[in-house]
């Protein structure tokens, strides 16, 4: 099993971001990915793919945004990392604005993904790990990951947000279909739904998402990963989410996830991506599931049962003690 890592992932590191109304420390630490490496072995460096396959996913406006929004930050007098603080609400007038704090609110979803000036090259190199490990696959391997972090399942096709810059398992899918591969499906279990993946391909028959996540009655992001939404138009069926009570244990969560892993079977896919969080553990500091580190060898082996060529991109997960022992059970499950 290859794995595909880059150091430069770990330079994006906020000190702090605003949650449930006061300013905590931030929990997407570089110490993550630390806890990642620190279990597994031979990770390799990823290939550059530069930004043309980015592009095929993500708003040129806004990766240029991801880009220099730092350095206008600083020009316009402020201090620390870019936070937005006033957004537009649906319906919003997409207007040629140029002042940061507006593109601070028109390119971001939520107040905690603050943007320092190593955000993108952090980004940049996660979403070419995942680009790497496709390629791997491509080429014949069964199975590959992509350590990614930051991670990418809540970025929209242009907006950033819980700790989210690029959506990697998106970006990956897209150059998938690109290389030929007819239908791709993408399995998100990580504990929070993966709204950015969902909205990316709402409409679109050919990229298949199911997410078995927390209610997003009771969490994040709240707005998007409701059992009725299902796509529309041409995509309309091609969506799938199972909401799940917080306190879930493996019992439910499995049986959630082979009725994911059913439909995939039916959608016939020529490959999986599995967007892997591990914030599903019972020792998740900002989570509510309780899943142990052994079960998620039993869900891996569920998915490598459907018999897929399968990328893996990693997602969430904040119990940083227990993180790569969590990532190293699901793996082995493969």
């Amino acid at each position: 099993m290859r794995l595909f890592f880059d150091p430069r992932q770990l330079a994006h590191a906020p000190t702090q971001e605003l949650h449930n109304g006061a300013f905590v420390p931030y929990a997407e630490t570089p110490a993550r990915a630390e806890a990642f490496c620190a279990q597994l072995h031979a990770i390799e460096s990823p290939t550059d793919h530069q930004d043309t396959p980015i592009l095929r996913v993500h708003d040129a406006g806004y990766i240029e945004y991801l880009k220099t929004a730092h350095a206008r930050w600083v020009a316009a007098g402020r201090q620390g990392d870019v936070l937005g603080y006033v957004w537009p609400v649906v319906g919003r007038r997409n207007l040629n604005l140029t002042r940061i704090d507006a593109l601070a609110g028109r390119y971001s979803m939520d107040s905690s993904t603050p943007l320092t000036a190593d955000s993108w090259t952090s980004a940049y190199w996660s979403t070419q790990c995942a680009l790497s490990a496709l390629d791997a696959v491509l080429a014949g391997d069964s199975v590959a990951v992509g350590l990614c972090r930051p991670p990418g399942h809540h970025a929209g096709a242009d907006y950033l947000g819980g700790y989210c810059f690029i959506n990697q398992a998106a970006v990956a899918a897209q150059a998938a279909r690109d290389a030929g591969i007819e239908r791709v499906a993408i399995l998100d279990i990580d504990y929070h739904h993966g709204n950015g993946t969902q909205d990316i391909f709402w409409d679109r028959g050919d990229v298949f998402y199911g997410s078995v996540h927390a209610d997003p009655a009771t969490d994040f992001p709240f707005y998007w990963g409701h059992a009725d939404e299902r796509g529309e138009g041409e995509g309309e069926g091609a969506t799938l989410n199972f909401p799940l009570p917080q306190g879930t244990t493996l019992t439910a969560f499995r049986a959630a996830q082979a009725k994911a892993l059913d439909a995939i079977a039916r959608f016939a896919p020529g490959l999986l991506i599995v967007s892997f969080g591990a914030d599903t553990f019972a020792g998740d500091p900002i989570a509510n599931f309780a899943i142990q580190t052994h079960d998620y060898a039993i869900l891996a082996s569920d998915i490598a049962a459907v018999g897929l060529p399968t990328v893996i991109v990693t997602e969430g997960g904040y119990a940083v003690d227990a993180l790569g022992d969590n990532l190293a059970s699901f793996l082995s499950g493969f």
